[in-house]
């Protein structure tokens, strides 16, 4: 389960999508998201739903590896669904003991499922299509504005983009320790919930003890290359927009601007 985590991962290509501009990806992704919270009928998912599949077919990532990132959120999708349609008021539908599901209960926790299935791929797509160095330029560039209030861009930046390229090797490293544990009889797979979560502490230990090596490790591999920030820094590939990135800027921005609007106009 642990491999199917997309996020952070980076899936090489020479498609538009791949060759846009950093900092057009994370101004589409962001107006993705706020379009996200924006829309309140069910119906009006279906233009961000036509706007994933076709950023998926421009681009040429395979639909199952972006579909295979949900699997590792099923279970907290199931709980966020369970907890919205019985702790939700309103008109009761179905009545289980003391479990009352109401109507609304059963929109809002709709509703909350495609929230985060969006949010998730949405976000998985943005790590897939753009390489952890240009993901680091895109996001220092956007910060940089906010260096005249004090706000260190580059190191933000930087830590933000280690943290994603870390997600995946930190899923492999638990992975790896969990089949080492699995030969010398640990069981991880039987049980309740509560039973397989405290079958999961011994896991914490080795693995907060090879992050801290993996992060030292980090640290001397800088310093050896002689890092010292982002001041006076140059840039091999120095970002540039170029003429697709505004167009795509535009259309996404009517896009978006549209679905934003729907809320109101059809109220």
């Amino acid at each position: 389960m642990l491999k199917n985590i997309t996020i952070g991962q980076y899936y090489p290509g020479d498609s538009i999508v791949h060759e846009l501009d950093p900092r057009i990806k994370i101004l589409v992704v962001t107006l993705f998201i706020v379009s996200i919270f924006f829309v309140n009928t069910f119906i009006g998912y279906l233009p961000l739903l036509v706007f994933i599949l076709t950023v998926i077919a421009v681009s040429g990532i395979p639909a199952l590896a972006v579909l295979r990132g949900l699997k590792p959120l099923l279970f907290i999708i199931a709980i966020t669904v369970f907890f919205n349609m019985i702790m939700t008021p309103g008109e009761v539908v179905y009545r289980l003991g003391f479990i009352n599901i109401t109507k609304e209960g059963l929109r809002q926790a709709g509703f909350m499922a495609l929230r985060l299935i969006f949010l998730v791929t949405g976000t998985s797509l943005l790590t897939l299509t753009t390489s952890p160095i240009a993901l680091t330029d895109g996001i220092e560039s956007v910060l940089n504005p906010f260096r005249r209030i004090g706000v260190p861009a580059h190191e933000l930046a930087m830590m933000m983009t280690i943290a994603l390229r870390f997600i995946p090797t930190l899923m492999e490293e638990t992975e790896k320790i969990m089949k080492a544990q699995m030969a010398r009889g640990a069981d991880f797979e039987s049980g309740n919930i509560l039973r397989r979560a405290k079958n999961l502490v011994p896991l914490l230990v080795p693995l907060f003890v090879n992050a801290f090596r993996r992060a030292d490790e980090l640290a001397t591999a800088m310093e050896a290359r002689c890092y010292r920030g982002g001041e006076g820094r140059t840039r091999l590939k120095p970002l540039i927009y170029r003429r697709t990135d505004y167009i795509v800027a535009g259309l996404c921005v009517v896009f978006f601007g549209f679905v934003i609007a729907q809320r109101f106009l059809f109220a």
